[in-house]
């Protein structure tokens, strides 16, 4: 009960010191939900950021930059006579009831995958789409959108029996790449290469790791060993431009030995 009156005063705080914000600060007093928008996915990016750097005293902090933001928008439409918080709050709460009839209703559930494949199903009925894939935003990055497909149609049952049959897809989608390189058909190479993506992509999702996550990683981890690449040329009085590949891969492979 403590923990509840607790969350229920931050609340109102928070919206209390938005109120004021809006009334008395030019900058607040004059933003839009146009403005807000290039700032709402930079903080989501930096909450990305914090999650993979596993800080968690950025990910609270973080948090509260994307609250404010939702708190923010909130109000701008309270203005404006559209909805206010508490709106926000009862639609979603009335959503997870409707979405979760497994918790809040009859329906059985055998795991997860059921979950998904349900929520699914009652998105298609509430919204009234014509579509599976209608519901994923034109606006996503490439790989992010190609997963979101794949986990949709996987959704109605649209998918691979195992992933032994996604890899034979994604060497079958190489073989189909070299073929096209051979006779030298740019046009045809990129759609290859896209064709290549969107299987490895999908054998991500089979294996259960997010490819986003996974590649973000991977470019963490170049950045690093580069950095200390840089790092080893300098301390022994030299400049990297000067260098040729064969030198660089000595200092490359002792970066890497570091990390061990």
């Amino acid at each position: 009960m403590y923990r509840e009156n607790e969350n229920h005063k931050a609340i109102d705080r928070l919206l209390g010191i938005m109120e004021e914000l809006r009334t008395k600060c030019p900058w607040d007093r004059k933003q839009t939900m146009e403005t807000l928008r290039c700032l709402s996915i930079e903080e989501v990016y930096e909450l990305s950021d914090a999650i993979l750097k596993k800080n968690m005293q950025e990910i609270r902090k973080e948090l509260g930059d994307i609250l404010l933001h939702i708190v923010f928008y909130c109000k701008i439409a309270s203005e404006e006579n559209h909805f206010n918080f508490a709106d926000v709050v009862n639609s979603l709460c009335e959503k997870l009831i409707i979405r979760h009839p497994h918790v809040f209703g009859s329906e059985k559930v055998n795991n997860e995958d059921d979950v998904k494949i349900n929520w699914e199903k009652i998105k298609l009925q509430e919204k009234g789409r014509k579509t599976v894939l209608e519901g994923v935003p034109s606006s996503l990055p490439a790989m992010i959108k190609a997963y979101r497909i794949q986990d949709k149609a996987h959704g109605v049952h649209f998918d691979w029996e195992n992933s032994e049959d996604v890899l034979n897809k994604v060497k079958e989608e190489i073989a189909e790449f070299e073929e096209e390189k051979l006779k030298n058909n740019r046009e045809k190479m990129e759609s290859e290469f896209g064709d290549i993506f969107f299987s490895l992509i999908n054998y991500a999702r089979f294996m259960g790791i997010n490819p986003e996550d996974a590649l973000e990683k991977t470019n963490r981890k170049f950045i690093n060993r580069f950095n200390k690449m840089e790092q080893k040329i300098f301390e022994d009085g030299k400049l990297l431009t000067n260098m040729n590949l064969e030198e660089l891969d000595k200092y490359w492979n002792s970066a890497k030995q570091d990390e061990k």
